[in-house]
């Protein structure tokens, strides 16, 4: 089969790998009907996050079941499911509080040794605590697909964010990033109830989709000029839930710097650079919470999916370009250099 592989910064090659097989009696095999590109696979196309040679890449997929381990009892070939970014053996202590991330036998898409998401087919882990089933007829049913693949991260994360920040009915959000998962976080807070949502971000194209999504401000200014703006629209006190999605020490900073007294930051863009952003001495003297991490997706897709298939909420308008297998590379450096903001592979 044919798959996406890293070779180094800035190399990204579709080459022939091993068909995925059981391996063991909980595993299933899942050949892939969509895919896409993080902002996060970002960080080892740029050489930031070190990858080895020949390493498998991508960590969301929609696809169809096509063979299962005996121990499997959940799903069946034909199939047709979602995958969180994070396998986990749905049984474990953390499995069952809801905080499948931190499953001992679970692990990421892409790992040395496990398959990615960008190839034709994967082999799924613990397959009955990984997996989510999907209705069998939106498998072809291609204005759907894009919001029911946004559950495997993007969607979930930003409602993670949401979640940890405690957005609730009649709240001030504001939002610090404008990629995709930044999005899905004014996604999510209107979902939540929030009666306004201010989105920091300076691309048009993107702060056109925040504001079809709910929000009701723009902010395209960054540090001081950001924090100051914030103030302004909220009468100097802040907003109520604040989600960070970038994973920058600036970007930590506004967040914290732009929440109210008594609110919420809810984190989720991965860290990189350091922590210097996080002032303990301001968080302790204004009683601001930070709260968020890796999203746990397998707990909250069951949830937003029923609101997708009832079009409460489309993500779908997150991916902006779509992609064969053979695109890519393409893709990558597309993203790369901002001219798209989310690419997805159709199979």
């Amino acid at each position: 089969m044919r798959a996406t592989v890293i070779h180094g910064p800035n190399d990204i090659r579709i080459e022939e790998v091993p068909d995925p097989r059981i391996q063991q009696p909980s595993d299933a095999v899942v050949r892939v009907v969509s895919a896409c590109i993080c902002g996060s696979d970002l960080w080892a196309y740029r050489g930031v996050a070190a990858r080895v040679p020949g390493q498998r890449i991508g960590h969301e997929f929609l696809g169809v079941v096509e063979e299962t381990g005996s121990s499997v009892t959940g799903f069946a070939p034909g199939d047709f499911v979602v995958a969180p970014f994070v396998w986990s053996d749905g049984t474990c202590d953390h499995c069952r509080e809801g905080l499948q991330t931190s499953c001992p036998h679970g692990g990421f898409w892409g790992e040395v040794g496990s398959d990615g998401g960008q190839g034709e087919a994967v082999r799924v882990p613990y397959a009955d605590g990984t997996l989510v089933r999907l209705p069998r007829d939106a498998a072809t049913d291609e204005a759907l697909i894009p919001a029911l693949l946004a559950l495997s991260d993007v969607l979930s994360t930003g409602h993670h964010a949401a979640v940890s920040a405690r957005v609730r009915p009649g709240a001030t959000v504001a939002v610090v990033g404008d990629g995709a998962v930044g999005l899905c976080g004014v996604l999510a807070a209107r979902r939540l109830g929030a009666d306004r949502i201010i989105t920091l971000g300076r691309h048009l194209a993107r702060t056109d989709i925040a504001r079809s999504f709910g929000a009701t401000d723009v902010v395209a200014e960054r540090g001081e000029a950001a924090i100051e703006a914030i103030r302004e629209l909220t009468g100097g006190r802040g907003a109520h839930a604040v989600l960070e999605a970038v994973g920058t020490e600036e970007s930590m900073r506004t967040a914290l710097s732009i929440a109210r007294d008594g609110g919420a930051v809810g984190y989720v863009g991965v860290p990189h650079g350091g922590s210097a952003g996080v002032d303990i001495s301001q968080m302790f003297n204004r009683n601001i919470t930070l709260a968020g991490g890796v999203a746990p997706a397998r707990a909250y897709i069951p949830e937003l999916l029923t609101d997708v298939l009832a079009g409460v909420i489309d993500p779908a308008p997150v991916f902006d370009r779509t992609v064969g297998l053979d695109g890519v590379p393409d893709g990558y450096r597309a993203m790369d250099e901002r001219s798209a903001l989310k690419v997805r592979i159709a199979f």
